[in-house]
């Protein structure tokens, strides 16, 4: 759970995203980030139980900075209103499936996890593997542990290439996945139970039903 302080300051950096207030508000920002990294650290302990991959991160080096990258953006204010985690084998930044909690008050925050627009070498070899074992992905992604939690892969058409993948069927019963260009599923988290002690065990709960495509994927990369 979190302290209703961090939420609060999350919904005031909304309504005040200048370096000016962020300054004198600093303070509850470290209080707020301290907050944040305890929550993850008791959630890695947990989910690094049902999945040694990520026993050896650091809540720390899970967490993404608040400030914004605004170098090529139209949206120039400087900070993120949100605090996120991505609870990956490697890293944040490896090339590996993993876990993602997003802290976002204002009915935005949410848990899950896969793989995010991977670089192409690794999409070829993800899109081989679905390919190959397509009745054991099928199998993950509708089984009752998964849709328990999940609606299902994230399919928006922003995250699907318009055209079958070069090399492949267009009546390859994979397909619809094959034209994925990133591997998601989020469950929502409301914002009444951000502040409540079973938050940590809804978001590994979320954790524990991805595991299986979270292994499933890594496979691929090995």
């Amino acid at each position: 759970m979190f302290q209703s302080s961090t939420v609060s300051f999350l919904k005031d950096l909304k309504k005040n995203n200048n370096k000016p207030w962020f300054d004198s508000h600093r303070g509850k920002y470290l209080s707020a980030k301290i907050d944040f990294e305890n929550f993850i650290s008791d959630v890695l302990e947990a989910t690094s139980g049902f999945d040694p991959d990520i026993k050896e991160l650091q809540a720390k080096s899970c967490t993404f900075r608040i400030n914004r990258d605004i170098r090529f953006s139209k949206d120039k204010t400087p900070y993120k209103t949100n605090m996120g985690a991505s609870l990956n084998r490697g890293g944040k930044k490896s090339i590996f499936a993993g876990y993602y909690f997003h802290l976002e008050p204002g009915g935005k925050s949410f848990a899950g996890g896969g793989l995010w627009m991977p670089a192409p070498p690794e999409l070829k070899k993800l899109r081989q593997e679905i390919d190959y074992c397509f009745s054991e992905f099928k199998k993950i992604i509708s089984s009752g542990a998964f849709t328990s939690q999940y609606p299902g892969l994230e399919m928006a058409d922003g995250q699907m290439l318009v055209h079958v993948p070069k090399g492949y069927d267009k009546q390859n019963p994979a397909v619809p996945f094959l034209r994925l260009k990133s591997f998601v599923a989020t469950k929502n988290i409301p914002d009444s139970l951000l502040t409540k002690p079973a938050l940590a065990k809804e978001v590994v709960q979320a954790f524990r039903a991805l595991t299986p495509l979270v292994k499933f994927m890594n496979r691929s990369m090995e």
